[in-house]
């Protein structure tokens, strides 16, 4: 351990003398209340730390001292269902033990060290083993078992001695490599470093969240990445709540970044109540959530969205498939912002440091589907919100994010003015994953490429209509482009608007997401034959069918989906009288 003493303060970046010998990101204890830092710039015998706790009252020629380690992840059952700070730090602990509000220097196991866990061995004795093997397991929740894996930096290829079945600790060592290296319940991780892998593998499966704008107009694949960009107040925090209720990832890791404590709150009191559609049990049971509110310290926001990949990409090497929430990678840029200008370097666009493209990579790439050491498939998919200052899509944060992801859900003010939830706008959003997606939705229902292009389509057309309209108004435009504009409300108010607090409209399955969207589109094409026959367009309007085609969202339940064909039936039929009627008209 090097000693060195505090020669300036800034803030939270602190400069110490005399710990030459010390590595970059080595992790120090700063000050008489031993304050977690990490070295991040070396110069002439000056070292430059981050502090990630409040150093108030700090004084220079206290002392630092490095651990000789960079800031790592303790990784091991328990992590789910716990609520931490960005450096690992489980808050519902400290406030029993400090009360409501974060000591500088507070200190406790990041996992439960007390507790007994009923660990299942899959190997023996004297087995050969290679990082990444899974050792045996342990139920860690009803929704979660958890396989206990050799640290991918294990030198030794073979299991000196295994104690085999029994219930343990995380830190009780369970076996031994023939180098003496320990093996445990529990590892760590740096959580700048990428864990390692077998094999990148290509994206072709949905991310399922059960909102119908997302999955049907702009898919998000499992290992794929997006952003939700957006000003205030329009929605990113409960889209990203929604996909994280409702997706079907195997866990969620929820990064809660310099974004207002009452929001962190809503997913404590939430989840808990909220059900798994899956298996029947709490959410809770399948989330880890990382809490940086805006009133905690600046530098610990920056560290904590690689603490949540860090712990996505642990889940992923036992083979599950892993969704990210990180709201908002807005404020851990302007996190980065401050702490750049207390190192006093030359600022970019809008002040923001050199660098920002480089760290915002350095997240977004660590997403993907691969094979893990141990040779299971997982994926890390990764949403990321965006709060653009007065929602302008301009600004470098948003700019560079889009070089970095294949998705992009961009929130339309006008739509959350007028309530319209969620309020992804058709017209800016795009999705590069729905060629690797279509094979995935073609064995499920053939149909869902073609009316997704169909119903874009219409509403690009509606677009351009709008503008006309404006000037001139609707009734001079042909029955067919009324028709398009009528259409495209129903494709708004019955199919991309949901309501997340009805039981029935919460949620969609993929079936529903599919015949909904195939039912308006049906109504299109009938309407439009009827008016080439002569059939007005005010007679379509007046049809009981429209009504039930809207209301059909919040009416058919997930698993009576017997019913739409049932509307289906009505289309055919009241257009068919429709269209009789007026035929034998014009024979008269």
């Amino acid at each position: 351990m090097t000693e060195g003493r505090i020669t300036r303060i800034s803030g939270p970046i602190v400069y110490a003398e005399g710990l030459d010998s010390s590595g970059l990101y080595d992790v120090v204890d700063v000050g008489e209340k031993r304050l977690v830092g990490e070295i991040i710039r070396q110069d002439k015998g000056k070292a430059t730390i981050e502090v990630y706790e409040d150093d108030s009252g700090m004084k220079i020629g206290e002392q630092v001292v490095s651990t000789g380690r960079p800031l790592s992840l303790k990784l091991g059952p328990g992590l789910v269902g716990t609520i931490y700070d960005g450096i690992q730090r489980p808050l519902k602990e400290l406030f029993a033990q400090e009360g409501a509000f974060l000591k500088p220097g507070d200190r406790t196991n990041p996992i439960d060290g007390t507790k007994k866990w009923d660990f299942t061995p899959s190997v023996q004795e004297g087995a050969d083993i290679q990082p990444g093997m899974v050792l045996g397991t342990v139920q860690e929740t009803g929704s979660i078992l958890h396989k206990i894996m050799v640290p991918p930096m294990t030198k030794g290829r073979k299991l000196a001695s295994f104690k085999g079945a029994g219930s343990y600790t995380v830190d009780d060592v369970i076996g031994e490599t023939e180098l003496g290296e320990k093996l445990c319940l529990s590892q760590y991780w740096p959580v700048r470093t990428p864990r390692p892998f077998n094999e990148k593998l290509e994206v072709s499966q949905p991310l399922v969240t059960g909102q119908r704008v997302i999955d049907v107009f702009f898919p998000l694949s499992k290992g794929g990445t997006a952003a939700i960009p957006g000003g205030f107040g329009t929605g990113k925090t409960m889209t990203q709540h929604a996909v994280a209720k409702w997706c079907d990832a195997d866990l969620i890791v929820y990064i809660g970044c310099g974004e207002r404590g009452n929001e962190m709150t809503d997913v404590l009191t939430d989840f808990p109540k909220l059900i798994d559609p899956r298996n029947g049990r709490s959410l809770m049971e399948r989330t880890i959530l990382i809490a940086n509110t805006s009133n905690m310290p600046v530098a610990a926001r920056e560290v904590s969205l690689y603490s949540g990949i860090t712990l996505a990409e642990y889940y992923r090497d036992m083979g599950m498939h892993v969704a990210i929430m990180a709201d908002s990678t807005s404020r851990w840029a302007e996190a980065l912002r401050e702490l750049s200008g207390r190192m006093e370097e030359m600022p970019a666009e809008e002040g923001f440091p050199a660098y920002l493209p480089t760290r915002l990579a350095q997240f977004y790439e660590r997403a993907g589907r691969v094979y893990s050491l141990n040779g299971a498939e997982g994926s890390v998919s990764v949403i990321g919100a965006v709060s653009p200052p007065g929602g302008d899509f301009s600004e470098p944060v948003t700019q560079h994010t889009k070089r970095f992801i294949r998705c992009f859900w961009a929130l339309n003010r006008e739509l959350a003015n007028a309530r319209h939830y969620p309020a992804i706008g058709w017209i800016d959003s795009y999705s590069e994953y729905a060629d690797e997606v279509s094979g995935w939705w073609d064995k499920l229902d053939h149909r869902w490429a073609s009316i997704r292009v169909k119903a874009l389509d219409l509403l690009k057309r509606e677009q351009r209509l709008e503008q006309i309209v404006r000037l001139i108004g609707s009734d001079a435009l042909p029955e067919t482009d009324r028709l398009i504009l009528t259409v495209c409300e129903m494709i708004k108010n019955g199919f991309l608007q949901q309501n997340a607090f009805d039981d029935i409209d919460q949620y969609s399955v993929p079936e529903k997401e599919v015949q909904l969207l195939m039912l308006i589109m049906e109504f299109y094409d009938k309407a439009l034959a009827a008016i080439k026959v002569g059939v007005p367009l005010l007679k379509i309007l007046e049809l009981e069918v429209r009504g039930e085609i809207v209301r059909a969202k919040s009416v058919v339940a997930n698993d009576k989906l017997d019913e739409l064909t049932t509307i289906q039936n009505h289309i055919e039929d009241q257009m068919g009288a429709l269209e009789r009627m007026y035929r034998k008209e014009s024979m008269l």
